[in-house]
């Protein structure tokens, strides 16, 4: 075994609390998640030497490592929206695998809900009015707004229907009634999802993701530490990462996501085919994201999203996903954690069966960034 050709796991997954967590910093989430994942992996910290965390403090990387205790000899703090944490999972891996670092701690935590109610910040409809955005911005064309463009633009071309994007949001329900760390558990219909205030047309309330607070941590490791370690590992068997755009004018279609990039180069990488996946974890800010990126990594033709949706052929972000579980900013990270427990078979009441009754053995995490402005996909497998 030479660096370069060392295969990478993920050994460790944890979620700090929450939901409503009024009484800590991120900081605090920072740690607890990492604590958690550490102990899931039974290895000790000092084997840590290398973080990925983005989204805190002015030099994230550094601040939390100072937090954490940790003086990491490889850093990452690329920050590219939700698919952050799964595009830091590819270059952690190529790390580890290069032998650049031995195992990497990627960890995020954000109070954003609890932030707003104590009045320490205020909600943001945009990223802001600067460089390239600020051509979009005094037209009120606010972060909801841009999806909401998208999906109609799918409805229009394809004849998706707002009854099929409502069931994506009633099923991540369904999974949340079975995951006791989500948020919102009580059932909805898609008659509940049309019937609500609505936020920007054609999306609901309840089409939207929630905010709350919370955090997460996922360690990766080189093979020759997972005898070490009490939980076993899920390997990561391919990656793909990709950036479309940051103004609305320069997207080409807009039906058409980054993932279509970033899943195709996970797969090939992976050596697998997207129907070979048992279940899929995709980013959920608004239920038009899981119906595209499930068309775009491959699951089903392009058009085709709604009705694959509705037949329910692949379970899909079944821990509640940021429609009904959590969502406390960069979310990409709780993605990978919850693709872990799946293949791991620890997911309880939620936990995926293949049609032989065996646990799953292949997962995709797919993050989005942005508005569809970033991609991050990642092929898990176990044993």
């Amino acid at each position: 075994m030479t660096a370069g050709n060392r295969k990478v796991a993920v050994v460790g997954v944890a979620l700090s609390d929450c939901g409503r967590v009024d009484d800590a910093t991120p900081y605090t989430l920072h740690a607890q998640a990492a604590r958690r994942a550490l102990a899931d992996a039974g290895l000790d910290r000092a084997l840590v030497d290398g973080l990925a965390s983005a989204g805190t403090g002015t030099l994230a990387p550094v601040e939390v490592a100072e937090y954490l205790g940790l003086r990491p000899t490889w850093v990452d703090s690329t920050s590219v929206g939700g698919s952050t944490w799964e595009v830091m999972a590819a270059h952690a891996a190529d790390a580890i695998a290069a032998g650049h670092a031995n195992a990497v701690l990627l960890v995020y935590g954000s109070t954003a809900r609890a932030d707003i109610r104590a009045g320490r910040r205020t909600g943001n409809l945009s990223f802001g009015a600067r460089g390239p955005l600020q051509f979009e911005v005094p037209y009120g064309h606010t972060l909801v707004a841009k999806y909401a463009m998208a999906a109609r633009r799918h409805m229009i071309e394809f004849g998706t229907t707002v009854e099929q994007l409502a069931e994506v949001a009633v099923q991540a329900r369904q999974h949340a009634a079975l995951n006791p760390q989500a948020m919102y558990r009580d059932p909805i219909t898609v008659d509940d999802v049309l019937s609500g205030p609505m936020i920007a047309d054609p999306f609901t309330k309840l089409h939207c993701c929630l905010r709350s607070d919370g955090g997460a941590a996922v360690l990766l490791a080189a093979e020759e530490y997972v005898p070490d370690c009490r939980t076993a590992p899920v390997w990561v068997l391919g990656s793909g990462e990709c950036v479309s755009h940051a103004t609305m004018s320069e997207w080409e279609d807009f039906t058409v996501s980054p993932a279509a990039v970033s899943g195709r180069l996970a797969f090939r990488r992976a050596g697998v085919r997207p129907g070979e996946i048992d279940v899929a974890q995709i980013y959920d800010a608004f239920t038009y994201m899981t119906l595209v990126t499930l068309e775009d990594l491959g699951f089903c033709k392009k058009g085709e999203g709604g009705a694959f949706v509705q037949a329910r052929e692949l379970p899909v972000n079944t821990d509640g996903g940021g429609l009904s579980a959590q969502h406390p900013g960069m979310r990409g990270l709780f993605l990978l954690v919850e693709a872990v427990r799946q293949l791991r078979g620890e997911c309880e009441a939620r936990q995926v069966r293949t049609s032989d009754g065996g646990l799953p053995r292949l997962a995709v995490a797919s993050g989005t960034g942005g508005w569809f402005c970033s991609s991050g996909t990642v092929v898990l497998g176990r044993g």
